[in-house]
């Protein structure tokens, strides 16, 4: 360093020709600054251009940054609302980086594949009809794929064979599946064969070798077909049928990356569908056997008595004719609807109305005279008089054996014997229960049974031990002994057990009274029955029916939508103003359909043709019956009018009544 200043040197030595020995060495010095000053220039030079390209690109970059993070923050967002299935909001997400650009475009249509999937599962899950299910999953199909034209085959359960259930065409939408042919599962076509391997199928059918398709190919106005077949799969993999995508184009035209795509999209929503079709196909199977049930169990209640003929099967259809009336009426009725939930549930209702008949015992529901139980004891009561008429004929025989008069003897005799034919006549007749019994004939009765006969057997030997035991509630008397030609004795009155008996406080709120006595099989008693052929007891019994229809239906779990069944079966005896049962509800307390249902029976009780017990009445005697129930509203007197205006009577007669009862009726006279 000199004066300041680096100096950089070197020294070499030189050898030089002639110096005869004598070395010369080269001292060279300079400046650093001088050495160096172009160099020193240049590297400023490149500082200061990489100085200006970083106050360049620092401020580029970090706008660059900045539209590739704004961007991918869309996209987290976009992301975001994705993951919380929010479809409704779209973010604009275009991008002029290509590769954020393509993601962007993917995360679109992601979402948009997903929107449409949930969309579809969303309106599946909300159809109800079998049918209309599978029209829905046809008609989307073609949506999503658009092909010209997709049919979905199902497998018949009964035939095991492919059945055309539905086919939508791009122009046309749903077409007429007239003409199309079913196939064998196990047979030779294109499509039996593509059911049986479960797998995506690409086929390309002609319309000159498949003659029997020839309705598609004239639909679709083509003579060559091709067929991609989804199979349809339970969830044991068994195929329940195919989802046919057909287009006009070849092979070749559907190999695009679009169209794989969609292809994609149909075979993933076909696997839903397919869980889909086989729960709505068990439901409608669980639907259909509950209903095959309940026609089984009404066809059993009418079949098991011929007094009750075809009154489970009639009053169902009664009930929705009035129904239906009131639905389109436009006047009293005009607030009142029923949707597929409340059609329903009046048709369960309908048919189990009288469900509970199955615990009324045959000879009571049967019951046609007042000694009748199992048998018609008549005929014991007809034996005791034979007796009495026999000890007769043997004491005038005896008599005359020991020397008395036998001309005055005979016409004793003769004159007893004709009046135990006339009290026996007069017992018989009483027996019939088909008129009014008077305190007079009551009287004649009693007086009757005062007669007495002789019994000499054991009446304990030979019986049930339920007899027995009732028997036991008096000590045994000796034989001979002597007993009433019509009694009331002690063992003829049968308990009622604990479990019959009801208290008022119950929970279904019934307020029947309840007799003492299950039955009351006293002869005396049952002949003295005013009207008709029935005790109180059996009375109570056959009405006990509606109690047992809905004890038995309560029981049942109900879906939400059927909850009011028991409801609606169980009120056909109550009246307008609580003094029926098994509630004593009032009109304000019972459902119209409900009151729909004391309409129904009661017409059919009285037109109907099957009694043995009773003629059928003419229709204008029935609904004069019918306006004197409407007069003392024990129906509802506007479901009444409705029933005449709208002609449902009428309706009903020509369709379930011997043309004989059908006469004229002056409906005006009792409308209100």
């Amino acid at each position: 360093s000199r004066e300041g200043r680096d100096w950089h040197g070197s020294v070499r030595k030189l050898n030089v020709s002639g110096s005869e020995g004598r070395d010369l060495t080269l001292v060279m010095l300079s400046p650093r600054d001088e050495l160096l000053a172009d160099v020193n220039r240049r590297v400023k030079i490149s500082l200061l251009i990489t100085l200006g390209i970083l106050l360049i690109s620092i401020p580029l970059a970090s706008v660059v940054a900045r539209m590739i993070s704004k961007a991918l923050n869309k996209l987290a967002e976009e992301a975001v609302l994705i993951s919380r299935f929010d479809f409704n909001r779209t973010l604009p997400l275009r991008s002029k980086i290509k590769e954020v650009d393509e993601l962007a475009r993917s995360m679109e249509m992601m979402k948009s594949t997903i929107s449409r999937f949930l969309a579809l599962i969303k309106s599946l899950a909300s159809e109800q009809n079998f049918q209309a299910m599978l029209e829905q999953i046809t008609e989307e199909t073609l949506h999503v794929s658009e092909a010209d034209g997709v049919l979905t085959w199902l497998v018949d359960d009964a035939t095991k064979a492919l059945t055309p259930v539905a086919f939508y065409d791009q122009g046309k939408g749903k077409a007429d599946l007239t003409g199309l042919p079913s196939y064998p599962v196990d047979g030779e076509q294109p499509l039996a064969e593509a059911a049986r391997q479960g797998n995506v199928s690409q086929l390309n059918l002609r319309k000159n070798d498949h003659g029997d398709l020839s309705v598609l190919f004239e639909i679709l106005d083509v003579e060559t077909l091709a067929v991609t077949a989804f199979p349809l799969c339970n969830r044991k993999n068994e195929v329940i049928g195919l989802l046919c995508q057909l287009n006009k184009a070849t092979d070749e035209n559907l190999k695009s990356e679009e169209a794989v795509g969609r292809m994609d999209f149909v075979r993933t929503f076909s696997g839903f569908a397919s869980v889909s079709l086989e729960s709505r196909h068990l439901l409608e199977m669980q639907k259909r056997l509950l209903d095959s049930f309940i026609l089984l169990l009404a066809g059993a209640i009418d079949a098991k008595s011929p007094y009750t003929g075809g009154h489970c099967q009639r009053v169902p259809v009664l009930v929705k004719m009035l129904a239906k009336a009131a639905c389109h009426d436009e006047g009293f009725f005009k607030d009142f609807q029923l949707d597929e939930d409340g059609w329903e549930a009046l048709h369960l209702a309908g048919w189990l109305h009288d469900c509970g008949k199955v615990t009324t015992p045959e000879y009571v529901v049967d019951k046609a005279t007042k000694l009748e139980t199992i048998y018609d004891r008549i005929h014991e009561v007809r034996t005791r008089f034979e007796v009495l008429k026999r000890d007769l004929e043997i004491n005038y025989w005896e008599q005359v054996a020991n020397g008395a008069d036998s001309k005055s003897l005979r016409e004793k005799l003769d004159q007893e014997l004709l009046q135990l034919d006339e009290e026996f006549s007069f017992v018989a007749g009483c027996n019939l229960g088909d008129e009014l019994v008077t305190p007079e004939q009551v009287e004649r009765l009693e007086q009757i049974a005062k007669r007495t006969w002789t019994r000499t057997l054991d009446d304990r030997v030979g019986i049930s031990w339920e007899e027995e035991k009732r028997k036991d509630r008096l000590p045994r008397a000796p034989l001979p002994v002597e007993e009433y030609l019509l009694a009331d004795r002690n063992d003829h009155l049968i308990e009622r057990t604990e479990n019959e008996k009801m208290s008022e406080d119950n929970p279904w709120g019934f307020k029947m009274k309840v007799p003492e006595y299950r039955y009351n099989q006293g002869e005396l008693y049952n002949l003295k029955v005013e009207r008709g052929t029935l005790t109180p007891e059996e009375r109570y019994k056959i009405g006990d029916h509606v109690v047992q229809t809905i004890m038995m239906l309560e029981k049942l779990p109900y879906p939400k939508h059927l909850k009011d069944v028991p409801a609606i079966a169980g009120s056909h005896h109550e009246t307008m103003l609580g003094q029926g049962y098994p509630k004593k509800l009032s009109k304000d307390e019972m459902s119209l359909p409900a009151r729909m249902m004391a309409v129904a029976d009661i017409f059919e009780a009285l037109t109907a043709s099957d009694r043995p017990y009773k003629k059928p009445k003419k229709l204008s005697d029935a609904i004069r019956v019918m306006s004197f129930f409407k007069k003392d509203q024990h129906i509802d007197g506007d479901l009444f009018d409705l029933f005449l205006r709208s002609g449902i009577y009428l309706e009903y007669a020509r369709e379930y009544l011997d043309p004989a009862q059908i006469d004229e009726v002056d409906i005006e006279s009792y409308l209100s």
